[in-house]
């Protein structure tokens, strides 16, 4: 089964179950570089691991040494499957081009919801905003509410910064996190956004007031990327296979 590569995962694709979200760590720029590179080298050389792996894409963080991976798997199943006997050969010829790396998570998550700023909008991403937002405990209920209360706070929004693109709110399956996707235009935007008035995103609003003072709510960090490489089985190979 041979390998597609782009830059950016199709994150609303109806056939995914499960998200795997998680950080690998290097010490310089050139090494986040020479990761990528890597990871589109093993790409190339070797066949795509498992049909139930959807996506396997990287972005670069702009603190110069971190990089967002975010998987999509068709059942958690597949994922588990894959850690016993795939991820080595994948790994190992990453490994062996640049050394060291550490690796921190996975997390697990299913996508809840998504709201694009504007209907139809075709803009291309030229950064991605991930909000990683911790409460006290397990609650699914409060995941949802939370979210949901975001998204509103989004629609009624008259003066949401215009490089904003869309957002993509996916829950912990231990019901205790809610990962934001954002994409955004450019940093540039974001950071104009972080810089207006109101609490973090969002205008000076009743209903982003409740977003930052929500019930149960422990933490919350926020860290901009840019996306890198994205490698995804061949949709004609991957029918032949069924």
């Amino acid at each position: 089964m041979s390998v597609r590569i782009t830059t950016l995962p199709e994150i609303t694709r109806p056939d995914v179950g499960i998200v795997k979200v998680g950080t690998w760590l290097v010490d310089k720029p050139d090494r986040q570089r020479a990761t990528v590179e890597a990871i589109g080298e093993a790409g190339r050389s070797q066949d795509w691991p498992d049909p139930r792996l959807l996506s396997w894409s990287v972005m670069v963080g702009e603190d110069g040494r971190s990089l967002l991976y975010y998987s999509q798997w068709r059942d958690e199943e597949g994922y588990q499957d894959f850690i016993r006997t795939g991820r080595d050969a994948y790994e190992a010829e990453i490994d062996a081009a640049v050394p060291e790396i550490e690796r921190v998570g996975p997390g697990s998550y299913e996508l809840y919801r998504s709201q694009a700023a504007v209907d139809g909008d075709t803009r291309v991403p030229g950064c991605v905003v991930i909000a990683d937002i911790e409460f006290e405990g397990p609650d699914r209920g409060r995941q949802r509410d939370w979210t949901d209360t975001v998204v509103a706070a989004l629609v009624n929004d008259e003066h949401l910064d215009p490089a904003a693109i869309a957002a993509h709110f996916h829950l912990s399956t231990d019901g205790t996190r809610v990962l934001n996707y954002a994409e955004w235009e450019n940093a540039e935007g974001h950071l104009a956004a972080l810089n207006a008035p109101g609490d973090g995103i969002g205008s000076d609003t009743e209903l982003w007031a409740r977003v930052q003072t929500f019930p149960g709510r422990v933490s919350s960090t926020v860290n901009r990327y840019t996306p890198a490489i994205s490698l995804s089985a061949d949709q004609d190979d991957w029918l032949k296979d069924f």
